[in-house]
C-alpha cells in the first residue's frame, strides 16, 4: 500500500509540473526586446509607461502628433520600431493621430473586448507595447482603415 501511495504522489506531481510550464508557455508573450517592468518604467515616462504597458489611452487633442504633419516616419517610442510613414497619415479630426495604414510587419493585432466594446488593439511587433487601435472608418479613397494611435507611444523622425 506504501508503495503504491508514493507511485500516486510521484505521478501527481509529474503532471502539475507538466501543466505549470503550459501555463507559463501561454502567458508569457515572445517579443524581440523584452523587458522587466521595472526597466520599462525606468525607461520610459509615467504617460508611456501607462499607454505602452498599461493599455492607458491620452487624453484626445492633447498628444504632440494629433496635428502634426510633417515629413518623416513615426516609430515606438519604447523600442523605435518604424511603424507609420508620414504619407499614411491623415486629419481624422478624432483627435488622435491617425494612420490609414502601418508599415508592414511592424504591428500586431489583437481582439481587444473591454468596456463592453469590440474592438481590435494595435501593438509594437517589436516589443509588444500598446499603441491604440485600428477602425474600419477611415479614408474609402486609400484603405478604409483609422489607426487611431496615441502620440505617447510614438516618436516622430524626420526625413532627412
Amino acid at each position: 500500500m506504501k508503495k503504491i501511495i508514493i507511485l500516486l504522489a510521484f505521478v501527481f506531481s509529474l503532471s502539475s509540473c507538466h501543466s505549470q510550464e503550459k501555463k507559463a508557455e501561454k502567458v508569457i508573450p515572445k517579443y524581440k526586446i523584452s523587458k522587466t517592468d521595472a526597466q520599462w518604467k525606468s525607461e520610459l515616462t509615467p504617460e508611456q509607461y501607462d499607454v505602452l504597458r498599461k493599455k492607458g489611452t491620452e487624453a484626445s487633442f492633447s498628444g504632440e502628433y494629433w496635428n502634426h504633419f510633417e515629413k518623416g516616419y513615426y516609430a515606438c517610442a519604447a523600442c523605435k520600431n518604424p511603424l507609420f510613414t508620414s504619407d499614411a497619415k491623415f486629419n481624422s479630426e478624432c483627435g488622435w493621430p491617425s494612420f490609414d495604414q502601418a508599415i508592414k510587419g511592424s504591428v500586431i493585432y489583437k481582439t481587444d473586448s473591454t468596456f463592453g466594446m469590440q474592438r481590435t488593439e494595435v501593438m509594437c511587433a517589436n516589443c509588444g507595447g500598446h499603441l491604440g487601435h485600428v477602425f474600419d472608418d477611415g479614408p474609402a479613397e486609400t484603405t478604409g482603415k483609422r489607426f487611431c494611435t496615441n502620440s505617447v507611444s510614438i516618436l516622430f523622425i524626420p526625413k532627412k
